[in-house]
């Protein structure tokens, strides 16, 4: 990280800091990993050559200084989208490496991510967070990992915006 030039270098490439980057997996192409892709992810952390554009979006997320995920409470989870982001994001060579006794370690700048779910109902089980902690915590290197909900805002009777406000102010920055 040059901190002159507010600029993080990833191998070849260079990513200007923002103040803040707001990705719609919606909106964008998210190929499913097949073998093809692993062997060009492997083939790229090999020769330490990221410059394909596939690499993009794990750069950026290595990059970040603090990481926001927001995903609505689906099935105990989140939407499979959330979860082929992810897959597309875990490379070897940019969020995390191999030690040499096989056990992954981070490569993200990021300190923290606070990950922001909705639900009709009450969470019971949450493996979407679970999920995102893991990751965070075991591959990409990100200790402080938060989850921030609003349950219940289907519930007939219930004061939706109090619950949403509730869930604003519990985020500490």
């Amino acid at each position: 990280y040059n901190h002159r030039k507010k600029e993080y270098k990833y191998h070849r490439g260079k990513i200007p800091i923002t103040a803040v980057k707001e990705l719609k997996l919606n909106e964008i192409e998210l190929p499913c990993l097949d073998l093809n892709i692993i062997k060009k992810r492997d083939e790229a952390n090999k020769n330490k050559d990221f410059s394909d554009k596939m690499f993009d979006l794990a750069k950026e997320f290595a990059c970040a200084e603090t990481i926001v995920v927001a995903a609505p409470y689906w099935d105990l989870m989140f939407p499979a989208v959330v979860k082929n982001y992810f897959e597309n994001i875990t490379v070897n060579g940019l969020t995390f490496k191999y030690g040499e006794n096989g056990i992954p370690q981070g490569l993200c700048a990021a300190k923290r991510l606070i990950y922001v779910t909705t639900s009709g109902g009450a969470i019971i089980c949450n493996f979407g967070f679970d999920y995102v902690k893991a990751l965070c915590q075991m591959f990409y290197g990100i200790k402080d990992v938060k989850c921030i909900s609003a349950q219940g805002l289907d519930i007939y009777g219930t004061d939706v915006e109090k619950i949403l406000s509730d869930a604003k102010n519990s985020i500490s920055i």
